[in-house]
């Protein structure tokens, strides 16, 4: 059965490296890594995988929309935005392969995809032609305030067409101004999503909650289909109408920089779902997914590394 699914956020400039070394540049993003992984495990003849967001009028905006259409995403649904750049971040990884990031965001085109009235409520009408949904936390961090009103809107009206909206927390203090903002934000968009893609440390900071069960407490008591509790290199949770299980993860001997493993994560597993896998061997391949990735450098790893998926 053919479907569609959007998938909403900011994809950057990425520079990653270490300090003594020349950094290499490529285009990253929670969201657009998720997007870019799945196109890479579905068969695109079966899937139809869209990027919305906003880009500048730059050269590097057009390098970027050149790179999504390689890798078989959809832009028709991204606004180029006059006198606007993508935003940049740098990643340095030390020996151990953890992160430290820069941004340089504050000003970025993705910030204002939904803020021209009519162009923007023309962009956010179309989410409703789709089957499945994505955005994330950051995705609703870097947005203005009527750009995420307009979204949930539209989300709203998505869902009683028939969309699935599936939620990664991703949660990133310094977005917000300050955790009870962000906690509000979230609580109002959870309303509408049916699937959450959670990293546990990430809604500890968050909701201030001590355990894997208070935290599966409070999405299934908003009444969520399914829930997926990433822990890094540990087991992940998963919960649906069909029961619980725990999916322990893959080991990993060398991590070499552990950028969007979560996202890497997510695409597997959805990769996996949409496909009409099971939830158990959904966890298996985002698993797998996200331990060769973590096992290269930079958030997209070349094509060539994609493990073979069942």
């Amino acid at each position: 059965m053919n479907q569609s699914m959007a998938l909403i956020g900011e994809c950057m400039i990425e520079l990653h490296g270490r300090r003594e070394e020349t950094f290499r540049q490529g285009f990253a993003g929670d969201t657009f890594n998720t997007a870019v992984y799945l196109a890479r495990l579905c068969d695109q003849q079966t899937l139809q995988i869209e990027y919305v967001s906003a880009v500048g009028d730059d050269t590097f905006s057009e390098a970027m929309l050149a790179c999504w259409a390689r890798e078989g995403i959809g832009h028709a649904l991204t606004a180029r935005l006059e006198n606007r750049l993508p935003g940049l971040y740098v990643i340095e990884t030390d020996a151990a392969g953890e992160r430290h990031f820069n941004y340089w965001r504050s000003e970025a085109a993705a910030r204002f995809m939904f803020d021209d009235e009519a162009e923007g409520e023309h962009r956010l009408a179309q989410l409703a032609n789709f089957n499945t949904l994505y955005l994330s936390g950051i995705t609703l961090a870097i947005l203005t305030e009527s750009g995420r009103e307009r979204l949930l809107e539209a989300l709203a009206r998505a869902r009683l067409h028939g969309a699935r909206v599936v939620f990664d927390n991703n949660y990133r203090p310094r977005l917000w101004a300050d955790t009870a903002t962000a906690q509000r934000h979230y609580r109002a968009l959870l309303e509408h999503v049916d699937l959450v893609l959670a990293t546990f440390e990430d809604d500890q900071a968050l909701y201030g909650i001590d355990s894997v069960e208070e935290l599966l407490a409070y999405y299934t008591g908003i009444g969520l289909d399914e829930v997926v509790i990433k822990r890094g290199a540990q087991s992940c949770i998963v919960v649906t109408p069909q029961g619980r299980e725990e999916i322990a993860g893959e080991v990993v001997e060398q991590v070499v920089d552990t950028t969007a493993a979560g996202d890497a994560f997510s695409a597997g597993y959805l990769a996996c779902r949409l496909q009409g896998g099971s939830s158990t061997d959904a966890a298996r391949q985002g698993h797998r997914l996200a331990a060769t990735v973590i096992q290269h450098r930079g958030a997209i790893i070349d094509p060539r590394y994609m493990p073979a998926m069942s």
